[in-house]
């Protein structure tokens, strides 16, 4: 048997086959189809008279929609020129408020900024303060070490303070 040329029962299979098919459709699915196919016929009918009818009741409404319009515009002139009188109020109003609200920030700042310089300053005292003492301990630490240095301060006290009480 050869793939190019069928065998002869092959074809008589395939043409029974292909003849009960198309008799079976033919029977069934053939007049489903012609029913469905006279239903949508007459649904695309009856739609072309809504549609026609739509349109008429279309051109009804265009005619109100325009008067609408009109009426709309005149309306949309009034709200625009009150819409634009109330912005410049409020534009007004804000620009005050603006003014009140920059000169408490700008006082509120400048106390902030002066807290904050005397802060700094007595910060920095005390800081010096500090070193000053330290510097002074490590100066009288050095000197104390040394020999005789403890009995030398000892006796330069003793004299400042019997001048003192001279006085």
């Amino acid at each position: 048997m050869s793939l190019v040329t069928p065998d002869i029962g092959l074809i008589f299979w395939m043409v029974l086959v292909f003849g009960l098919l198309f008799f079976i459709l033919a029977k069934v699915g053939l007049p489903t189809v012609t029913n469905m196919v006279e239903k949508r016929t007459d649904g695309i009918r009856k739609a072309l008279r809504d549609a026609e009818v739509a349109e008429e009741k279309v051109r009804g409404l265009a005619r109100e929609q325009e008067e609408l319009i009109e009426k709309t515009r005149a309306e949309q002139l009034k709200m625009l020129q009150e819409a634009s009188a109330e912005k410049e109020r409020i534009i007004a109003e804000a620009k005050v408020q603006a003014g009140e609200e920059a000169s408490k920030i700008l006082s509120a700042a400048r106390d902030q900024i002066a807290l904050e310089r005397d802060n700094a300053v007595r910060d920095i005292r005390r800081q010096v303060a500090d070193l000053s003492v330290a510097v002074a301990e490590k100066v009288l630490r050095c000197e104390l070490d040394r020999q005789g240095g403890q009995q030398a301060y000892a006796e330069k006290l003793a004299d400042e303070l019997t001048d003192r009480d001279l006085k």
